[in-house]
């Protein structure tokens, strides 16, 4: 499995989005007017309900301004979590709680792991996975069937900020998200990645 190198943005924005411009506005469900909506639940079901839409929202965001990594120290003083006009907002501690449950899998109770955290205990920087390392995989897979690039070379950077790719979801990655997805790749054998830093390749079987 390919170990990538530090991300060198880690520490200056944990939180980013992609270099494409958005054109269009998000648009919040209609529960994101709803004040109890900001408040925990007491009650099991309605609680359970309460986690699937903040993650629903929560990927549905990300997806749309192309977050792959969110800080929630910053996300909470954003619209994300902060409806300005309710002056309701989802505390650090409660966004936290979010994202825990959404980082657990299906079968222990939580949101499928549509998260991931990337500080350890700290659990203030986190990965959101609208799409998971796999299913990216899946996509890149069917990508290079389509296109004919089985058994060529690529950059990283190609398959990220290439022209030919402009057109794809993950145009624009962050590239741990991406390397991440890949070795999902090697796991299965249908990808090599080799090279050094800033300088890496991939080959496709």
């Amino acid at each position: 499995m390919y170990t990538p190198p530090p991300h060198s943005s880690f520490h200056e924005s944990p939180t980013r989005m992609a270099t494409s411009s958005i054109t269009t506005p998000f648009q919040f469900p209609p529960t994101y007017s709803f004040p109890p909506f900001f408040t925990p639940q007491p009650n099991t079901s309605t609680r359970l309900s309460q986690l699937q839409k903040w993650s629903s929202l929560i990927q549905s965001y990300c997806r749309h301004h192309r977050i792959y990594r969110l800080s929630l120290i910053e996300a909470v003083e954003s619209p994300l979590f902060h409806n300005a006009a309710l002056r309701k907002r989802l505390g650090l501690s409660e966004a936290r709680a979010v994202l825990e449950w959404m980082a657990k899998a299906e079968e222990e109770g939580g949101g499928g792991r549509r998260a991931e955290w990337i500080d350890g205990g700290s659990k203030t920087v986190v990965w959101v996975w609208w799409k998971r390392p796999e299913e990216w995989a899946g996509i890149l897979a069917d990508w290079v069937e389509a296109t004919g690039q089985k058994n060529t070379v690529l950059t990283v950077y190609e398959l990220i900020e290439g022209e030919g790719t402009a057109s794809q979801e993950w145009h624009g990655m962050e590239l741990e998200a991406m390397f991440k997805s890949l070795n999902v790749l090697v796991k299965r054998g249908k990808a090599q990645v080799f090279g050094s830093e800033g300088q890496e390749g991939v080959k496709f079987f």
